[in-house]
């Protein structure tokens, strides 16, 4: 057996060299082999953005090619350094452009606060001018109404208009009263209570002629003045009287002879006095209408 195994020796030991040398030849081609691979990319790298400098290849590399499991943190730092560069400016860039941006919005939400203000203000002056203006135009129409009110007083204040006359008899030419007289007397006196503006117009007229007739005429008007503020209260300055003793009323063919003694009352009333009483007779009625 030993001397088999001495024959067998010989064969073997070029076999082991064999396997122990191709093992060490094989990490190697394979190192070889990846260099020109490796290469490539980063030429495609390179050509696809050439804006962005490379990364300085190291040297040092290490036995298993670019990738180095055991890589250093000096070695990781100087390869991430750049990006971070890079990072840090994009930053800078995007926080400018943000300030500006804050920048352009706070001027133009400034100068939209002020045109609205602006505006409003604007607004505001001419709802109070046209307020002004429909307040004057309001003083105008009301100066304008009191003018023609006023225009209206003063073309009125010598206007009178016949209301009622009575004719009261005198028998004999006596100036005494007959029950007849003071019916007809007191009838219009009753009419002047609480009236304004009018006036009592009495003529004296008797059948005498010359003095005598003007002065029997003059005393039958007194009697009828003198009945009329005693029992009736009539202001003196609302009568007025005329003696015209013989005289004849009328013109032309109306005029008549007198024949008797009388005296002829006429009640004249102002035609703004007539306007004012209107609304307060409608005020006393709807005082009694409302009474229990």
């Amino acid at each position: 057996m030993k001397a088999e195994a001495r024959t067998r020796n010989p064969i073997h030991r070029p076999i082991a060299l064999l396997v122990l040398a191709s093992a060490i030849a094989i990490p190697a081609f394979a190192q070889s082999a990846g260099e020109p691979q490796s290469t490539a990319p980063a030429a495609v790298q390179q050509q696809a953005s050439p804006s962005v400098a490379p990364l300085a290849a190291d040297e040092k590399e290490g036995f298993w090619g670019r990738v180095n499991p055991f890589a250093r943190k000096k070695w990781v730092n100087k390869r991430v350094d750049p990006l971070k560069d890079r990072l840090t400016e994009l930053d800078e860039v995007n926080a400018k452009n943000a300030r500006d941006i804050q920048d352009v919005d706070g001027r133009a939400q400034v100068g939209i606060r002020k045109a609205q203000s602006t505006a409003d203000a604007a607004s505001q002056t001419a709802s109070t001018a046209s307020d002004q203006a429909g307040q004057a135009n309001s003083i105008a129409q009301g100066a304008s109404g009191r003018v023609d009110r006023l225009g209206q007083t003063v073309s009125g204040i010598d206007r009178y208009r016949l209301t009622s006359e009575i004719d009261v008899m005198f028998r004999g030419g006596q100036p005494m009263l007959s029950a007849e007289a003071r019916r007809q007397l007191d009838g219009l006196a009753a009419g002047l209570t609480g009236q304004q503006g009018y006036v009592v117009e009495i003529e004296g007229h008797s059948p005498a002629s010359g003095s005598t007739g003007i002065q029997n005429s003059e005393r039958l008007a007194e009697t009828v003045k003198r009945y009329l503020v005693a029992e009736h209260e009539i202001p003196i300055f609302r009568l007025h009287s005329v003696a015209l003793g013989n005289a004849t009323t009328g013109s032309g063919g109306d005029a008549q002879k007198v024949k008797s003694s009388s005296v002829h009352i006429r009640l004249m009333e102002n035609s703004l006095a007539a306007q004012g009483a209107a609304p307060s007779q409608e005020a006393s009625a709807l005082n009694r209408a409302e009474r229990p």
